[in-house]
């Protein structure tokens, strides 16, 4: 089961097999996270006022990484992205919409579809099991996760809410950290398609690993994971 706002999440019939996609490079949503978002333009203004007015779903989505374009010159999606419940919305007054997603589930996408409207509309296949909250949490590796992110915070002279980390879940803290990451596009993508809760604390600790290498190497320090 998975909570967005005020909606609860439990079987494949709670979940829409079409959706609106909103393609963003960069970006990370996954299940039990949120993201802010700035919505500007006006074929996305629209898909906000149309998901407000049912149930309030779309999908966050990734160009494809290779930059490919589809005939009509926007870009080709990645594979997989991840629906998101708005569960808060602020009208800006300049034309803004300042927006707030939670997390529900991963999707893939099987077809593009041609409609009437201004944004983007895709067929979809839900990831059931991203529905099972705390699935594989006991897997993780909570002390390598969490003294990876020190190091990190430490070379990078940030502080984080300690409190807060203790008691968070390893899902959360696993999925939390990697929408928070600062990392590319490459790198956002492999933490999306990563098979399982596992495989994902594992990336993000590679990856992480990987740039605190890079820094060692840049500031003539060499830095040790523990």
């Amino acid at each position: 089961m998975v909570q967005a706002g005020n909606a609860t999440y439990r079987i494949e019939a709670d979940l829409p097999d079409e959706i609106p996609v909103f393609p963003l490079s960069g970006v990370l949503l996954l299940p039990g996270g949120q993201l802010p978002l700035n919505i500007f333009e006006p074929r996305y203004l629209k898909m906000i006022d149309d998901a407000m007015a049912g149930d309030r779903l779309i999908g966050m989505i990734q160009p494809r990484l290779d930059g490919s374009l589809k005939p009509t010159g926007e870009p080709e999606l990645a594979p997989i992205g991840c629906l998101g419940r708005i569960i808060s919305l602020s009208e800006t007054g300049d034309g803004r919409y300042i927006v707030n997603l939670a997390g529900v589930a991963r999707f893939r996408v099987n077809e593009e579809l041609k409609t009437g409207k201004p944004y983007r509309r895709c067929r979809i296949a839900n990831f059931l099991t991203d529905l099972e909250a705390g699935r594989g949490e006991e897997d993780i590796d909570r002390e390598g996760l969490l003294s990876v992110f020190r190091r990190y915070l430490d070379v990078n002279g940030l502080e984080a809410d300690w409190d807060s980390v203790a008691k968070a879940s390893n899902e959360t803290l696993v999925n939390a950290f990697c929408i928070m990451s600062p990392y590319g596009a490459a790198e956002k993508q492999a933490l999306i398609e990563a098979a399982d809760l596992k495989t994902r604390a594992e990336t993000l600790i590679a990856i992480t690993e990987i740039a605190l290498a890079r820094e060692g190497d840049d500031d003539g320090e060499t830095h040790t994971i523990q």
